[in-house]
């Protein structure tokens, strides 16, 4: 008598198509484990080697301003807060430089509004103090103040930005021009307590990507000889790190001076 479905044993007990008769994977899918392990494993390292370095990155940050600061050819101040600007201003009137470059100026700022904000120092910026309206970035604030350092034949540079921004702006300036000395300003604000990288979420929301941007750019020194002409700092930037226009043309002043033209053509 035969038994019922003892025709499809021989069905039920058949190996998979990735496991032979032996009982073993194939060699596809060994291969395919052993991708998935390898990938996990460069994961797992890839975490682990950007956590260390953002400890290290997070350490480094200056938690308080330097006390003392030696005196260099000149200043430059990367523009992303008002802060930063009167310490620079301030450091140009202790005579900590002789000159001091503004670098990334908003096109709708002038002399008169940073006059307003620092009226002891009307005389200073008359005289001493260059506004670079073309940099559009921290790439660019470092090719702006290459060609202003060159044009001045400076051989020191204070630089003046913010504690957790100046690691970033010291690659890319030492980057830009290796042969010019650079001195750290950091400017410190209460919104960034390099005290807390670890625990305070404000704090880690900017450390982060801040660290993520300084890796970049030490790579990208790494693998370009100029940021001027590289299409590297194109890519990353998302667009020129510097404004195409001409520098006389930008600028307040400057939509003043086409304003005038405009108002008193030239007779033919």
């Amino acid at each position: 008598m035969a038994m019922i479905g003892s025709t499809n044993d021989h069905l039920a007990m058949a190996p998979s198509a990735s496991t032979p008769a032996g009982g073993k994977p194939s060699r596809p899918a060994r291969l395919r484990r052993m991708l998935g392990w390898t990938a996990t494993a460069a994961l797992a390292t890839g975490l682990v080697l950007f956590g260390i370095g953002y400890i290290r990155f997070a350490t480094m940050i200056d938690a308080s301003e330097p006390v003392q600061t030696p005196r260099t050819d000149a200043i430059v101040v990367v523009t992303g807060g008002a802060q930063r600007v009167g310490d620079a201003i301030g450091l140009l009137g202790a005579e900590r430089g002789e000159r001091l470059l503004i670098s990334g100026v908003n096109e709708k700022t002038g002399r008169e509004e940073l006059v307003k904000l620092n009226p002891a120092a009307r005389n200073l910026l008359a005289c001493c103090v260059d506004l670079d309206y073309r940099a559009r970035n921290t790439i660019g604030n470092a090719i702006e103040t290459r060609r202003w350092v060159r044009r001045h034949g400076f051989r020191s540079l204070l630089v003046v930005t913010s504690n957790y921004h100046m690691p970033r702006t010291l690659a890319e300036l030492s980057h830009a021009m290796p042969e010019v000395r650079l001195v750290a300003h950091p400017v410190v604000t209460d919104h960034i307590d390099a005290a807390g990288w670890w625990n305070r979420w404000p704090v880690v929301k900017v450390l982060v990507p801040e660290y993520a941007k300084y890796l970049v750019a030490r790579l990208r020194s790494l693998v370009e000889s100029d940021p001027e002409t590289s299409r590297l700092s194109v890519i990353i930037g998302g667009r020129k790190p510097v404004s195409p226009k001409p520098a006389d043309t930008l600028g307040p002043a400057a939509e003043k001076r086409s304003r005038l033209i405009g108002q008193h053509p030239r007779e033919g």
